[in-house]
């Protein structure tokens, strides 16, 4: 399973965007430059996430971005899931797919990658925005 750049650059920014809350909108633009992201591709990202209630946008001279829920209230998982879609490895795990296989209802190996599926799911509900802003601090960042 390969993390895209869309997850890994989403969940930046919005690590980003946590660490410089002041309460007003974050301009786009700041955010691209802190990270090294191109303005075009945040606000493809932008625009699932404040689909998925997690960042706002105000519109405006004084417009940009504001995260849509506090950041402990932010998982990663919540994040990935958005930006990546399902957590599944194979589509049989996958609650959102009707996975018509016929080997469904005895196949060994479906058991398998539902254990991974979870293992994923509960690393990445593990942590939240607000965590990752204390390991930053922690590390100088």
């Amino acid at each position: 399973m390969n993390i895209s750049t869309k997850g890994r650059y989403g969940l930046r920014a919005m690590l980003d965007m946590a660490m410089n809350a002041s309460g007003d909108p974050i301009p786009l633009s700041a955010v691209a430059q802190r990270q090294g992201i191109s303005e075009g591709y945040l606000e493809q990202m932008m625009a699932l996430l404040k689909r998925a209630g997690l960042v706002r946008s105000i519109r405006g001279a004084q417009g940009g971005y504001t995260l849509g829920r506090k950041p402990e209230e932010i998982t990663v998982k919540d994040i990935f899931v958005c930006l990546e879609g399902p957590i599944a490895p194979v589509s049989c795990v996958d609650e959102q797919v009707v996975d018509d296989c016929d080997r469904l209802e005895y196949c060994s190996t479906r058991v398998v990658w539902n254990e991974v599926k979870l293992a994923i799911a509960r690393v990445l509900e593990q942590y939240t925005l607000a965590d990752l802003i204390k390991m930053e601090a922690a590390h100088g960042g």
